[in-house]
């Protein structure tokens, strides 16, 4: 278990600087200069001088080989680098946006599973009826509708129509408690709609194989109540696969959340991530990007490493 834990952890490591390096580069070659634009006012071209010396202040002069050095050496030593629009550190930025962005993960994570799990383990127990096509068919609509699609239709209904809440906005958890979950409600809900619909199906289709085992059926058999048996011997059983999937989509709902974020008005990781691209903030982007990833690749080694525990042969894999 020893090694396989430090040869998952060292490829993670790899896959952070790969992401870190790529992103690095692909940034660099977009077209547009980042002192030019930030110099530039209502259309007019700022002055040569002025955006030379602004390259210069800022590293931008320097050779691309040189930053790439230069950056990886400051994150090493815990340093983000500083933005090039307001130059604030980018760590305590993120460290200030990324708590709400993973508030909001969280939060649909919570309402996936309190939906989707007893949902999918009804429709398995009563395959074939109503309640079992019902559920299926908006499973099905569910993840095919687009994510800002849902967003808007919320923000009509309940915010537009019924004014039973605010259309976005946040207010921090110390200020007001009570504001601070009802404006959480509907950005959440708006991303636990898809990751229910997965919870669902996969639920009811790791209930179905259970209940097909020969030790469920033989409990059957020999008259064990019905509710005994879902509780000793289905759920316990069928979890197992939901959360491993849950645990992967936390992972992809990290970049997912952008649009969420940009409807709510939810003022998390994503909104400073598109403010920062918009502007050619190259540590902005980078320090976000990096964030993100770090976060993909460690829930990723989690899962894996929790399979590996529960199942050895995954080990020698």
């Amino acid at each position: 278990m020893l090694a396989f834990t430090l040869r998952r952890t060292l490829i993670a490591i790899g896959l952070v600087w790969l992401v870190g390096s790529l992103v690095f580069l692909v940034i660099h070659l977009i077209p547009g200069d980042p002192a030019e634009l930030l110099l530039s006012q209502g259309g007019v071209a700022p002055d040569p001088g002025a955006v030379a010396e602004l390259r210069e202040r800022l590293g931008l002069d320097l050779p691309l080989y040189t930053q790439y050095l230069k950056y990886w050496s400051g994150l090493l030593h815990g340093d983000f680098g500083s933005s090039l629009q307001d130059e604030h550190p980018v760590a305590s930025e993120i460290a200030l946006r990324l708590p709400r962005t993973l508030e909001l993960i969280g939060a649909a994570a919570l309402m996936a599973l309190a939906v989707g799990l007893p949902l999918g383990t009804a429709a398995a127990l009563k395959t074939g009826g109503r309640l079992d096509r019902a559920a299926s068919f908006i499973s099905g609509l569910a993840l095919s509708v687009p994510v800002f699609v849902v967003g808007t239709l919320a923000i009509l209904v309940f915010a537009q129509k019924l004014g039973w809440a605010s259309a976005g906005g946040y207010v921090a958890l110390a200020q007001n408690p009570l504001r601070h979950f009802g404006l959480l409600l509907m950005p959440a809900g708006t991303i636990a709609v898809g990751l229910g619909a997965v919870v669902f199906r996969v639920t009811r289709s790791s209930v179905l194989e259970v209940l097909s085992r020969d030790h469920v059926r033989a409990a059957q058999a020999r008259g064990v109540p019905a509710g005994t048996i879902i509780r000793r011997h289905v759920l316990r059983n069928a979890l197992s696969p939901v959360l491993t999937v849950v645990a992967l989509h936390l992972g992809s709902l990290l970049g997912g959340t952008v649009l969420v974020e940009y409807v709510f008005n939810w003022p998390g990781l994503s909104g400073y991530l598109v403010r920062s691209v918009e502007a050619r903030d190259y540590p902005e982007v980078l320090g976000i990007v990096l964030a993100i990833s770090i976060l993909f690749v460690f829930l990723n080694l989690v899962v894996d490493l929790l399979y590996a525990a529960l199942d050895p042969r995954v080990r020698h894999a």
